[in-house]
């Protein structure tokens, strides 16, 4: 028993649930599982269990969550990279997750950039040029591709 009542089969039950309707990261699974008022010995046993049951698996996290960002999101490598950093992913399994979109990404990225470029409503141009980056940059794409980009917008 914990502190909210659950036992280990429980939470372990609602754990199962919570990984199965979406894929989630270890951070995510162990936050939850501190949320429910599990101590560290209960965690590790239902985390082992996961990973033994396939409920929890880092890579295929990693690969659905960047394919979801940039196909959903539109957002670039660099800022799918630093949120898969900030959710402790190794770097292993970045790189196997930027694979996944490297067919797409530089279409989504043109389409995305002139999507944008036709949205903003700027009489300066210099401003208008700036917005663009600024947005483009946010977004988390690289600045060698956005700079190449602007010479189709001159």
């Amino acid at each position: 028993m914990n502190q909210q009542g659950l036992t280990i089969d429980e939470a372990k039950k609602k754990i199962e649930y919570y990984c199965a309707y979406q894929e989630r990261c270890h951070k995510e699974v162990v936050e939850k599982l501190k949320s429910l008022g599990m101590f560290e010995t209960a965690i590790d046993h239902i985390i082992n269990h996961l990973l033994e049951q396939n409920f929890l698996n880092e890579e295929r996290f990693a690969k659905a969550f960047t394919r979801g960002k940039h196909k959903f999101k539109f957002w670039g490598k660099r800022r799918i990279e630093q949120e898969l950093k900030f959710r402790d992913i190794s770097s292993y399994n970045i790189k196997t997750a930027m694979k996944e979109i490297e067919d797409e990404y530089l279409v989504n990225f043109y389409n995305l950039a002139d999507r944008k470029w036709e949205t903003i409503n700027e009489t300066s141009i210099e401003k208008k040029k700036k917005k663009w980056i600024d947005y483009l940059i946010r977004k988390g794409y690289e600045t060698n591709l956005i700079f190449e980009a602007l010479k189709n917008y001159d």
